[in-house]
């Protein structure tokens, strides 16, 4: 016998202690205007960011929860600082945020107004710079580099700097300044996700910044300044490092000044005169020399960082992709031309896929009409069978495998971040955006589709939302009816109202339903060819379980609607819903059972309205009013037992029985007020 083959286990090192619940990372980006800061947070902002204004100011800040990894953070946009120096007002109160936080020290104890912000100071500090205006964005890091915090450099904008030809030696850079650097480019989605790992990384291993203390000169002359400021008592009253207390006061800060004065009155004119004596001799006063000072160390760090060529003329097919697909104008256009590919599979491949299985299927087999109760079965059950094909032949299976294969080819993520801030609109973040257009073609895949994209209260609102869009089979009947006697404008009304149902239905749940989720770090990987093994692989993962829950339902349920309409009980179905049919939409008493079993499969509705009806010109039987109700009412209600299946699996029992709950209200609302309003406009306005 021989032995089975050795199964190898690869591992992932974990990066320990993981930065979540109590010990959740808190970021805080800064920056000067235009670097690119506000642009950055809103690329990793969750669906509803909180937001408030820092007490006496005009100025606000946003807040949001971001995922990363296995990591949590608490992203903080603060208004922009030009300099830590001479601050007053606004500029003042977002620096008290950066030492404090809502800790406040005791030196701020007397003033009236609380803290700056209603949570804790940062653990990190990541300063998104402009890589086309290096030198003085660099005077701000050197000056953020004294409060002891660990620090992360954004240079933001690098496509920018390339066509301008400047080429940023970033490890030189990281090197010089003791701390992460990564380039990215905010606006197009790059190095964003490699950013956020690196300040997770940077706070869990507590890495600060190298000490930038001033030219030699400087330094010489502040020495005994800095030893009488270097005493336990101030330290304990303002918590400041102490290479920004000395450089505050060196440079004469209003702010330090007036505590100081207020608190250690007998220390100031020691202190003041140590000053004078530290900036005698020197060319300017001591607060110029010190501010040239740092200019004079920032240019030196941008020519030691900085080189200058010539202008990037030439790029590769990947920078116009990109160009195409990323770009916050253009990518919308690149993103309408893979939805119309999508839009294509849906009407035309899958249409002619089905038209090549199930309607030959089911066309065998139309003959076979059994009056025996086994035999009405055995019809049932074929019946199910066959739905279950008509879903999984012509639909999931290729629409499963487009949404892998834009996944792998890198288009989904980037098609998902160019989308991100008009989804946030319905509480939902970019990544469902193909899924909801898969939904065209079938809500089982599109749902499931959603599923691998979103998590938790994103989850049920895109689940919900997605049982609205109209699959196929219910975009037939709108077509078959409304096409032929409504015309191209009641086609068009029914499908922009589904739209508007979508929107509105998005906002309450929203609202309704707890939190938000947190802020998505949207990968952007490189271009790739997907792989046929990858590719079968993934579309025989995604199907596999739905598969087995989706054919009982469809088989199950095909089975007793079968059996009443066998024992005689359409009556009595017609009859148990005739205040939904006749009270409420004003249809005939007879299309009862047809919206019955359209939970099977929507198609099958049509064909039993005709035959409810007795004609296939429905125009003779139903006016005008009463087809935008009936279609209405069909397009919102429950989509099939096909995509409540999917839903047991991807969101949970309770929140799939409120989703059809959900549903069956909202056609019951839109068709009715229609019908209502229809009856109204012809008993009134004519």
């Amino acid at each position: 016998m021989t032995s089975a083959a050795p199964v190898t286990i690869a591992s992932v090192r974990l990066r320990t202690p993981l930065l979540r619940g109590a010990r959740r990372l808190r970021i805080a980006l800064v920056g000067l205007p235009c670097a690119g800061k506000t642009t950055l947070f809103d690329a990793v902002s969750s669906t509803a960011p909180a937001q408030g204004e820092l007490p006496g100011t005009q100025r606000n800040w946003r807040e949001c929860s971001v995922q990363i990894g296995l990591d949590e953070a608490s992203v903080v946009d603060l208004p922009s600082i030009h300099s830590l120096r001479h601050l007053e007002g606004d500029d003042l109160a977002a620096l008290k945020y950066l030492l404090w936080g809502d800790q406040r020290p005791a030196v701020s104890m007397h003033e009236k107004s609380g803290p700056p912000v209603p949570f804790a100071p940062p653990d990190v500090i990541v300063q998104v710079v402009d890589a086309g205006n290096l030198q003085s964005h660099l005077e701000l890091t050197l000056e953020l580099s004294q409060l002891g915090r660990p620090m992360v450099l954004a240079v933001n904008r690098m496509d920018e700097a390339l066509e301008k030809g400047l080429y940023i030696n970033v490890k030189a850079l990281e090197l010089l300044l003791g701390m992460p650097v990564v380039p990215t480019v905010a606006l197009m989605g790059q190095g964003i996700a490699e950013l956020f790992r690196v300040a997770a990384d940077a706070a869990r291993d507590d890495i600060c910044p190298l000490p930038q203390a001033p030219s030699a000169h400087i330094a010489n002359r502040l020495r005994p300044l800095d030893v009488e400021l270097n005493r336990p008592g101030l330290h304990e009253a303002f918590r400041l490092p102490q290479a920004f207390l000395l450089a505050q006061f060196a440079g004469a800060d209003g702010f330090i000044e007036d505590e100081l004065n207020q608190h250690f009155r007998q220390l100031l004119p020691m202190l003041r005169r140590l000053r004078d004596e530290a900036g005698a001799g020197l060319p300017r006063p001591l607060a110029e020399e010190l501010h040239a000072d740092r200019h004079h160390r920032a240019a030196t760090l941008v020519e030691a960082a900085l080189r200058i060529g010539s202008p990037a003329h030439s790029h590769g097919w990947r920078y116009w992709l990109d160009e195409l697909f990323l770009h916050p104008q253009w990518g919308l256009i690149g993103s309408l031309a893979v939805f119309s590919a999508v839009l294509f599979v849906v009407f035309e491949i899958s249409g002619w896929i089905d038209a090549m299985t199930t309607v030959k299927i089911a066309a065998a087999f139309a003959d076979w009409q059994p009056q025996s109760l086994g035999g009405v079965v055995g019809r049932a059950v074929l019946d199910g069978l066959i739905g279950l094909v008509g879903i999984v032949v012509p639909y999931m299976i290729p629409l499963v495998m487009l949404l892998v294969t834009l996944e792998e080819a890198g288009l989904m993520q980037r098609i998902a971040f160019v989308v991100d801030r008009g989804f946030h609109q319905i509480g939902l973040h970019g990544g469902v955006a193909v899924p909801f257009l898969l939904g065209l073609g079938c809500n089982v895949p599109a749902i499931s589709g959603a599923a691998s994209a979103t998590r938790g209260r994103e989850r049920v609102i895109a689940s919900v939302l997605i049982s609205f869009v109209p699959c196929s089979a219910r975009s037939a009947i709108i077509l078959a009816i409304a096409g032929k006697y409504l015309g191209v404008g009641g086609v068009m009304g029914i499908f922009a109202l589904t739209l508007i149902v979508i929107a509105v239905m998005g906002r309450l749940l929203s609202r309704g339903r707890g939190a938000p989720g947190p802020g998505r770090l949207q990968e952007i990987p490189p271009y790739a060819l997907p792989t046929w093994r990858r590719l079968l692989g993934e579309t025989r993962e995604r199907t596999g379980d739905i598969l087995t829950i989706v054919t009982p339902l469809l088989v199950g349920g095909s089975v007793l609607l079968a059996l009443l309409s066998h024992i005689g009980a359409d009556e009595v179905v017609n009859t148990l819903l005739t205040p939904v049919t006749a009270w409420w939409l004003g249809l005939p008493v007879v299309l009862g059972v047809p919206l019955l079993f359209g939970v099977l499969r929507k198609e099958l509705s049509l064909l039993m309205i005709y035959q409810a009806l007795g004609t296939q010109e429905i125009g003779t039987r139903l006016d005008a009013v009463q087809m935008i109700a009936l279609l209405l009412f069909i397009s919102f209600y429950v989509p099939c037992v096909s995509t409540f299946a999917v839903m047991l699996k991807t969101i949970g029992r309770r929140d799939a029985l409120m989703s059809v709950a959900i549903s069956v209200g909202v056609a019951l609302l839109v068709a009715g007020a229609v019908r209502l309003g229809g009856v109204g406009w012809r008993m009134f306005g004519a």
